[in-house]
């Protein structure tokens, strides 16, 4: 991520997908991942609501917000992607 983060930033990130490994227990690999991005999207919409005095500026901002979570989602996702790119055969334990 090109953005400075908090030194905790990474410890909050790891432990939720640590409860996603452990949900892998019992359930199917897309199937926690659908859950996953279920609930965050849920999170960030109770955080954007945090933002706004009333349903009306909440509405008025739809967009917006919008553009924002998905602008955010895909750096992060493209950053990922390639860290998986460059080091395969080292998260994947496969021969490149």
């Amino acid at each position: 991520m090109t953005e400075k983060v908090d030194e905790a930033f990474y410890e909050r990130a790891d432990a939720h997908i640590n409860l996603s490994n452990q949900q892998l227990k019992n359930a199917e690999l897309g199937k926690v991942s659908a859950s996953m991005m279920y609930g965050l999207a849920r999170f960030n919409a109770w955080v954007s609501a945090n933002g706004f005095a009333n349903a009306s500026d909440m509405a008025a901002g739809r967009q917006e917000t919008l553009e924002y979570f998905v602008a955010q989602y895909k750096m992060m996702l493209e950053e990922n992607l390639d860290d998986y790119i460059a080091n395969f055969g080292k998260y994947m334990g496969v021969a490149q």
